[in-house]
């Protein structure tokens, strides 16, 4: 119970009620501080965009190139697959249901907001899209030249910005949650839509059974086992999964079951489980497309263009093969999609944050679980191409 109330959920919990509680009976005045407060957190948060994304994503190119096996090829793309897949039944899905979910637009009849005591501009070093370019040359030009020294650097430099985002993004995060909280609940902006929020959240838990009955499948169609057998030992895991909400916290469990399953072959359990548990986030792609554009439409009046979803799932996809392991890393890593491409501003990635991390666990589950049935895929490959 101790580690619950210390847990990053349960203070965004408390900071999302504090936050509506502040914000339905502040004056201007107060509303006027918070407001300020939120812009500067808001600056910082964005302000660390560039750098998770370099730090994310070009060490996670770079290091392919260790895992020397014919396998990696065929992991790294069933994992990407999955995640693209995952996130475009989600989008599917999310045009399908959420225009049916009555959804007001909430920027209709809103109290107006005061101005800013002060303005602090922290611009980012570079754009997200830059970044993102930045990172996928210079990890495949150190994976292309072997260069040792870089990669080593790039992997410090990743645990450089691990470090800024468990020790200044994180402890901020509730505060900027508060501060958010409270300036939607000032305009009115929220408090009418908090039904809709739990609504989406079952949504998307029925959304990641049927992803991962999708991938069992496709899994005992390759490896010609039963895919069952392999769940029913996955149990423990995910269970784990919804405790810790991290992928590698979760691995030596997620091994034991792996290895406990005679459809597996241990060898390929060995590459495949710690493998995934960094690349492959299957459910919490899903759920974060299906978050996006729910608070698309709470916020801004309606959905993105497919084509706006399309390049911002593409993108996701490459994203979450360089997310950590953590709690939240997959919309950490993707803060930059979110405002770069769909164009949220710093109300709608703060909502889209505390929602993304009041489920993560479950999130978190789904991959986890997933990944077994990725090692059932690779098992199957294997045993067919004798390797």
């Amino acid at each position: 119970m101790k580690k619950f109330f210390n847990s990053l959920v349960f203070k965004l919990i408390v900071a999302v009620i504090l936050g509506l509680l502040v914000g339905l009976f502040s004056n201007e005045g107060i509303i006027s501080i918070i407001i300020t407060i939120k812009s500067i957190l808001g600056q910082i948060i964005i302000f660390a965009v560039p750098l998770i994304i370099i730090g994310f994503i070009a060490p996670s190119i770079a290091k392919l190139k260790s895992n020397a096996s014919k396998l990696l090829g065929y992991a790294v793309l069933i994992a990407y697959l999955s995640s693209v897949g995952a996130a475009l039944f989600s989008a599917f899905a999310g045009y399908n249901i959420i225009p049916k979910l009555s959804i007001i637009n909430s920027s209709e009849g809103l109290k107006k907001l005061p101005e800013l005591i002060f303005k602090l501009d922290i611009p980012p070093i570079m754009s997200v899209m830059s970044a993102l370019a930045l990172s996928i040359l210079v990890g495949l030009a150190t994976a292309w030249t072997k260069s040792d020294l870089v990669e080593k650097l790039l992997i410090q430099f990743q645990n450089i910005v691990l470090s800024i985002v468990e020790k200044v993004i994180i402890p901020i995060l509730p505060i900027f949650i508060l501060t958010t909280f409270a300036s939607l609940s000032y305009e009115g902006s929220i408090t009418s839509q908090l039904p809709i929020f739990i609504k989406v959240i079952v949504i998307v838990l029925i959304g990641h059974f049927i992803w991962l009955t999708v991938l069992y499948s496709i899994g005992g169609f390759i490896s010609k086992e039963n895919p069952i057998n392999v769940i029913k030992k996955y149990g423990l895991a995910y269970l784990t999964a919804v405790g810790t909400m991290s992928s590698a916290a979760t691995l030596p469990v997620a091994l034991t079951c792996a290895k406990s399953c005679p459809e597996l072959r241990e060898d390929i359990v060995d590459f495949s489980i710690p493998l995934c548990a960094n690349i492959h986030l299957c459910g919490s792609v899903l759920t974060e497309v299906f978050f996006v554009m729910t608070v698309s439409q709470v916020l801004y009046g309606e959905l993105p263009k497919v084509s706006t979803m399309l390049i911002f799932i593409i993108l996701l996809g490459i994203f979450a093969i360089g997310a950590p392991g953590v709690p939240g890393g997959t919309v950490m890593a993707s803060l930059g999609l979110i405002t770069g491409v769909l164009g949220f501003t710093e109300a709608g990635t703060a909502l889209m944050l505390t929602i993304f991390a009041l489920q993560d666990s479950f999130g978190t589950a789904c991959n986890v679980t997933g990944d077994g049935a990725i090692a059932l895929m690779l098992t199957g490959i294997a045993n067919k191409k004798k390797l």
